[in-house]
């Protein structure tokens, strides 16, 4: 069936929000609606609020491309409102939403299935801290277990600098806080991520950052951060890390599109790092990137996002 822009009816792109990530999400929101204005859909860019997110039916649109980054729009807060007032949008559901928004759950759930992932812990005060030093070594990566975009995120390299680690990803609101093993890099590089559309799992991509690890200021700041699509890797350990990729995806019940963060250790062996279910759509961002190197345009990649909201998709 060939689908019209008039097909997708009147579209909200929820954009901004309430997060920590709200700048990033204007960034991406703006790129999607441009992107689907140029295919003639009927697109909107709404800044989201609780109540304005309630009010979308009452405002005629029929569907949402969500773009919220972050604590509210990514974490099946959204997702259960628009499954509320009946209104179809982009990604996963409330379960996966949550789950994925979590690492620590996450990381659990690839443990129980059999998938790997660092080592981790939960730390709840500056002393279960200075106790990861001791258990996990260092350095060691101390960060939110719930927010995105690398936010509070330090690797730990002294122990007496763990009680300001700790501060800092438990911030102003006391964030659940995780302490993870640090994977050093293989002889192919150390950071990577896979793009998911639908069933298919896209080019891995290989990052290069200007400093020690991949952080906010390297994701959407610098323009030194290299990026590297194809990544690089040979096809048999290509084809593997895709597949786990997807797996790992599936784990946790995700659908429509996404990103799955994974690091090579000095065996060159993966392990999954975290689930990113509604990732940036800026001009940094990784998707588009990885969806350019299989012949699709920004505004191509946008449209079949959208399109995973028409009843032909199938039920979330």
């Amino acid at each position: 069936m060939t689908i019209a822009p008039q097909d997708f009816g009147k579209v909200a792109v929820l954009m901004g929000g309430w997060s920590a990530e709200r700048q990033v999400a204007l960034w991406s929101g703006d790129a999607v609606h441009k992107a689907l204005l140029s295919l003639g859909v009927d697109a909107h860019a709404v800044d989201a609020t609780p109540e304005r997110v309630f009010g979308l039916k009452k405002e005629g649109f029929d569907r949402a491309f969500n773009v919220l980054h972050g604590t509210g729009g990514e974490d099946g807060t959204v997702q259960a409102v628009l499954d509320l007032i009946g209104l179809p949008y982009t990604g996963s559901g409330v379960l996966a939403s949550a789950l994925a928004m979590d690492k620590l759950r996450s990381k659990r759930i690839w443990r129980s299935e059999g998938l790997p992932t660092p080592d981790s812990r939960v730390l709840g005060s500056a002393d279960d801290a200075l106790a990861a030093v001791d258990a996990l070594g260092l350095p060691l990566i101390v960060k939110p277990s719930d927010e995105g975009s690398s936010v509070g995120i330090t690797k730990l390299k002294r122990r007496e600098d763990a009680p300001a680690a700790f501060a800092l990803a438990a911030g102003d609101s006391g964030r659940t806080v995780m302490a993870e093993r640090f994977i050093g890099g293989g002889s192919y590089g150390q950071e990577f991520t896979c793009a998911i559309l639908g069933d298919t799992a896209l080019p891995t991509i290989r990052i290069v950052p200007p400093g020690e690890f991949y952080d906010y200021d390297a994701k959407y700041l610098s323009d030194d951060t290299r990026y590297y699509c194809p990544s690089g890797l040979p096809d048999e350990l290509e084809r593997r890390v895709r597949a786990l990729c997807l797996r790992a995806f599936d784990a946790l019940g995700a659908c429509g599109w996404g990103r799955i963060d994974f690091l090579l250790d000095g065996d060159n062996q993966p392990w999954l790092l975290e689930a990113n279910l509604v990732p940036g759509m800026t001009s940094h961002s990784l998707v588009p990137m990885a969806a350019k190197a299989v012949g699709l345009s920004f505004a191509d990649l946008c449209w079949r996002i959208l399109e995973s909201t028409l009843p032909a998709a199938g039920a979330r």
